[in-house]
């Protein structure tokens, strides 16, 4: 019974495709091993042969795999509030799976700004309080950051705006994206999200009020 199941889980990865052609002739070598170790008498039946098992995991592989590949991208924008805020962009992401037909893969959601970040987590009021104010203490604003010395610094090209006037005092913002980071990847199975029961993808705006542009990326198979 062992070994038909070492062979049924051996044949779904190397029958379907998962090692390549090359390796096709150790999945038939394997297969001969197999049958002269039924004809034995020791390991699995013999009624269970390599090739009926290879031809069964390869054709389930197919049926689930049935379909169109796809890709589609659209931008959302997202206007923010005064310093740290938390944003639930489930509801937009799930619109733009939804609008590209995919069923199964992965959707892509990166953060285009430099004092954002993006994470998965329970969007719960009184949690949203506690981790801005940690983040508060982890990276406090107003300690003697060098990037915030504009007078020593290069003008960043481009630069929108006029310099220093309009460049923000705001080290601590870029910490802090770079600690959570800004972008996340969530699998997509039979058309949804597969998320926790209290999981949201959430933007965290670090140096608001802005106007921010999020990217959301589908990959996968349309049914």
């Amino acid at each position: 019974r062992k070994m038909a199941q070492a062979l049924r889980c051996d044949a779904r990865f190397l029958c379907a495709g998962g090692l390549g052609r090359s390796r096709a002739p150790r999945c038939a070598t394997r297969a001969a091993a197999s049958a002269r170790t039924s004809r034995s008498g020791v390991g699995a039946p013999s009624s269970v042969t390599r090739r009926d098992t290879c031809a069964l995991a390869a054709s389930q592989e197919v049926r689930q795999s049935t379909g169109e590949y796809t890709v589609a991208f659209e931008e959302i924008i997202v206007d923010t509030k005064l310093g740290i805020a938390l944003y639930d962009i489930t509801p937009q992401i799930e619109e733009v799976l939804a609008s590209s037909g995919v069923t199964h893969g992965t959707v892509n959601v990166v953060s285009r700004h430099t004092t954002t970040a993006l994470t998965i987590n329970e969007l719960e009021p009184r949690l949203v309080d506690d981790v801005r104010q940690f983040l508060a203490r982890l990276v406090p604003p107003n300690y003697p950051y060098l990037h915030n010395d504009l007078q020593y610094r290069d003008i960043p090209v481009p630069f929108v705006g006029v310099w220093p006037d309009d460049e923000p005092i705001n080290a601590h913002s870029h910490i802090i994206a770079m600690l959570i980071g800004q972008s996340d990847s969530v699998p997509v199975q039979e058309g949804k999200l597969v998320l926790g029961t209290y999981q949201s993808v959430i933007f965290m705006e670090l140096d608001g009020p802005r106007q921010r542009k999020i990217g959301i990326s589908v990959t996968g198979i349309k049914q």
